[in-house]
């Protein structure tokens, strides 16, 4: 007969040898390879939400919240309002005035998306050294946008880079006072835009036109089309998803243009935009509450303009 010890001694090792099999049977590398794939992808994936939900949606929606007080951005107390603030900013135009001032933000990001698909294609097709000219245009994207301010700052100083240039070439009638004249100032600072947006357009365009057969071109040029002919009926229906995403930057970027004109004028001599206007109330007048609705309303028109733009590219097949 066994004693109670040896029972207890083999009980204790039946269990050990069940929770090892046990182990064995839920290790990772006994799972299917799909389930492999799906816990490979959510761990990777929490990364990336996690710092979305923190940095980009939690604060959205304590903005959000914010909007419907009269926080000052300093007092802990915040007494809510409800829709007050909202409709302040309905009742008075002047809330609305800098948002002219994104027209010539429009006008320069569908300028510089024509001459990124232009140079895209004069780069991509023939063109000795392409990758060379794409580094050249792409790397004043990589400059920080108050390093290019600044530069920009003493460009357009009076009789500085810029002025010296026109009058030595015989233009010094077309010198003016860039960023100090309101009928100027707003022009030479969307230029700023174009010059530091075109390149990241230009690399877009030429990694989507580079997936386009040179097949279907060839075949196109022994049918007789020119460059131009090209260029319309085959190059861009070619990339109209790439055109599509950059429209919608370019517009968005507009309606929301700050570090430009914040730095180098602080929305002075009459280049105020929507969102300089919405910093200025919140961290100078200390009007959180009303900057936050205003930061909604803005929020609203960009989904506004976002849907316009999906449903005329739809209407049109892009």
């Amino acid at each position: 007969m066994t004693t109670n010890a040896e029972n207890a001694t083999a009980n204790t090792k039946n269990a050990a040898t069940s929770t090892s099999n046990m182990k064995k049977k839920i290790s990772f590398s006994s799972l299917p390879y799909n389930k492999q794939k799906i816990i490979i992808s959510v761990l990777f994936l929490m990364v990336p939400v996690v710092l979305l939900g923190v940095f980009t949606y939690l604060p959205a929606i304590a903005m959000a919240g914010y909007s419907f007080t009269d926080w000052d951005g300093i007092s802990k107390t915040k007494e809510f309002v409800g829709l007050k603030n909202y409709k302040l900013i309905m009742s008075d135009a002047k809330y609305f005035e800098p948002l002219f001032v994104s027209i010539y933000y429009f006008v320069a990001s569908f300028i510089q998306i024509a001459l990124g698909i232009a140079i895209a294609y004069l780069v991509s097709f023939g063109c000795k050294f392409s990758n060379l000219f794409k580094g050249v245009y792409f790397f004043p994207s990589l400059i920080n946008s108050v390093a290019i301010s600044f530069v920009f700052i003493f460009f357009f100083q009076p009789n500085s880079t810029l002025d010296t240039v026109l009058k030595a070439v015989g233009l010094g009638g077309f010198v003016k006072y860039w960023l100090q004249d309101p009928s100027i100032v707003n022009i030479s600072l969307a230029s700023v835009s174009v010059w530091r947006y075109i390149g990241y357009n230009i690399v877009m365009f030429s990694a989507a036109m580079a997936s386009i057969s040179s097949d279907v071109l060839e075949a196109a040029r022994v049918d007789g089309a020119n460059r131009f002919q090209q260029l319309r009926y085959i190059i861009i229906p070619g990339i109209s998803t790439i055109l599509g995403l950059q429209l919608f930057l370019s517009l968005t970027g507009a309606l929301s243009a700050f570090e430009t004109p914040y730095i180098m004028t602080n929305g002075g001599n009459g280049s105020m935009t929507f969102i300089v206007q919405t910093v200025q109330y919140a961290f100078q007048n200390h009007r959180v509450g009303l900057a936050s609705a205003m930061a909604m309303v803005l929020l609203v028109m960009c989904i506004i303009i976002t849907s316009i733009q999906n449903a005329v590219m739809k209407r049109k097949g892009m």
